[in-house]
């Protein structure tokens, strides 16, 4: 007589079994096959998911290379450690480290920017964040006159949001376009469609293009500051959305943010080279505004290098993860042709730099002069007009705004002050000063909200 008891989705939930879609065709072979004591125990072994990843009960110790000045600081420098103690909580991870410019960034337990941490066969999405691949390129144009290279590169470049139009675009490789087409995490038409059209393009908020002379040598010497741009953008999103999957089946006491994909998995092999094409892009994307501001001058470059301080590093079975760190180490960089490069801001020199790996420092420097408040309290602190502000700020200087909007935000005084990151990096062994691209002038984006094209329209029709 056949039994008509028969097992549920309620009875499995009972059992200690999470709902997925392998439960419709278990229960189906369950019921016709009446499964009952050792026979259904033994097959629905197979379904146990393992215990969940516990986070550290102890926050793995990290190296601080960063400490207060002042009284603003002295709040900075907490806010950052209070969040590094909550991220070392992470199962996967097994060092690191803060650099001088930290600040932090997200809610508690979000890598700050200035961070550096080591993961163990895993990738974190959220620790490199979407601007992935941010990026730092020089090229020594030579004796050329610093007001030449500016305005020919002021003619060339491309600031604010979106892209190039199909008229100003640049010749896509197409040894690049076979490699995103070929990988799973970027081969749709929303990512091949903005490697097309931003590259040669540099965004906005702290990006810049710089030109100054080197003082070793008086050559004049541009700078370009940007990342991988809607490209590396989506990486982004799909990146976190399958490490959110992981997360909920492996680790759920983990926090959203440091959800991570595991690198043996068939998604972390092509979540790791997704990378490998966004690092590629990023270069090239640097690569032709310089060539493109060389070619307008009729001038052969003397000399290039660039790093990134914005992307996961991986040693073997370690994942280093910094989050606006300046790799030190060659062994972080295969495509390594110089020095490092470490801007601190508009109306100082951009230093080259070179470094040992320490016990500290994990082979990374500073990436710049960080921030001590938001973009908002900078604002609210200041008084006088955007123009009066700018001037005091940037006099002797080619300063431009690519909108001819200021932006009062990415004048000097919204950064750390850049002499006390100079000698913090000399009292914690972080990178030696070689040479200093004293600055011209520089471009950035400005408010290009101010005057959006979609204000534009808005207001016309009111």
């Amino acid at each position: 007589m056949k039994n008509t008891n028969k097992i549920t989705g309620y009875d499995l939930i009972n059992l200690g079994f999470r709902s997925g879609k392998w439960f419709k065709e278990a229960l189906d072979y369950i019921n016709e096959n009446e499964l009952e004591g050792d026979a259904l125990s033994n097959y629905l072994e197979q379904f146990k998911s393992p215990d969940p990843i516990a986070l550290h009960v102890e926050s793995i110790p990290f190296s601080i290379n960063i400490k207060a000045e002042n009284e603003l600081e002295v709040t900075n420098v907490n806010s950052v450690v209070e969040t590094m103690e909550e991220l070392m909580k992470t199962p996967t991870l097994v060092d690191g480290a803060i650099m001088p410019d930290a600040c932090p960034t997200g809610p508690k337990g979000t890598i700050p920017v200035g961070g550096v941490v080591v993961a163990k066969n895993a990738i974190h999405p959220g620790m490199h964040s979407a601007d992935i691949c941010c990026s730092v390129m020089l090229t020594d144009f030579g004796k050329a006159d610093p007001k030449d290279v500016l305005d020919a590169a002021h003619s060339i470049t491309h600031f604010g949001a979106g892209g190039r139009s199909r008229e100003s675009q640049f010749r896509f490789p197409m040894d690049l376009l076979a490699e995103i087409e070929a990988n799973y995490f970027l081969n749709d038409q929303k990512c091949i469609s903005s490697a097309r059209s931003h590259l040669g393009t540099q965004g906005d908020g702290n990006h810049f293009l710089f030109v100054g002379k080197s003082k070793k040598t008086g050559n004049t010497m541009m700078v370009t500051h940007h990342g991988s741009r809607g490209l590396g953008a989506n990486l982004y999103s799909k990146g976190m959305k399958v490490a959110e999957k992981f997360r909920r089946e492996l680790s759920p006491d983990t926090l959203k943010q440091n959800a991570w994909i595991p690198f043996e998995t068939e998604e972390g092999k092509q979540y790791w080279e997704a990378l490998q094409i966004i690092r590629k892009w990023t270069k090239k994307n640097h690569e032709v505004l310089h060539d493109a501001t060389l070619e307008k001058l009729g001038i052969d470059k003397e000399k290039r290098f660039w790093n990134e301080h914005n992307f996961v590093f991986k040693d073997g079975d370690l994942f280093y993860h910094a989050k606006g760190a300046t790799p030190l180490d060659k062994k972080f960089m295969p495509d390594i042709t110089g020095p490092r490069l470490i801007p601190l801001n508009m109306s100082e020199p951009v230093l080259i730099v070179e470094g040992e790996t320490t016990n500290s420092n994990l082979g990374f420097a500073p990436h710049g002069a960080g921030r001590n408040v938001s973009r908002t309290q900078h604002r609210k602190s200041k008084t006088g007009t955007f123009q009066e502000i700018f001037n005091e700020e940037t006099q002797g200087l080619d300063v431009r705004f690519f909108s001819e909007e200021i932006d009062i935000t990415e004048l000097p005084s919204a950064y750390k002050n850049a002499e006390t990151v100079r000698n913090q990096m000399d009292e914690f062994g972080l990178g030696k000063v070689i040479d200093e691209v004293v600055p011209y002038g520089c471009i950035m984006a400005g408010d290009w909200k101010k005057n959006a094209p979609w204000k534009k329209r808005r207001n016309k029709k009111r």
